[in-house]
């Protein structure tokens, strides 16, 4: 895939995420990630900058998260049932 292709093809676009070409075209079917369909036979393509913006949408989301849910370690906190026997 050319470095300065306005347009990538879901196949281009399962290979910058590392993942599917069947999970990007349910990323498309449902909004989640814009693109165009063009031509007769309706090829989708997506616009580098769409992918690039939706990938920082998938950061901010993974960071609130992250926030919202945060992370217990389960070495570091007492488990119920010693805390219960004292």
């Amino acid at each position: 895939m050319p470095e300065d292709a306005r347009f990538l093809t879901l196949a281009d676009v399962a290979e910058v995420l590392n993942t599917s070409s069947a999970q990007v075209y349910a990323l498309v079917r449902r909004g989640e990630l814009p693109a165009i369909k063009i031509g007769g036979r309706g090829q989708w393509r997506v616009e580098r900058s769409q992918l690039e913006e939706f990938i920082q949408r998938m950061y901010a989301e993974t960071r609130s998260f992250v926030e919202e849910h945060p992370f217990v370690d389960a070495e570091a906190a007492p488990a119920d049932s010693e805390s219960s026997d004292l």
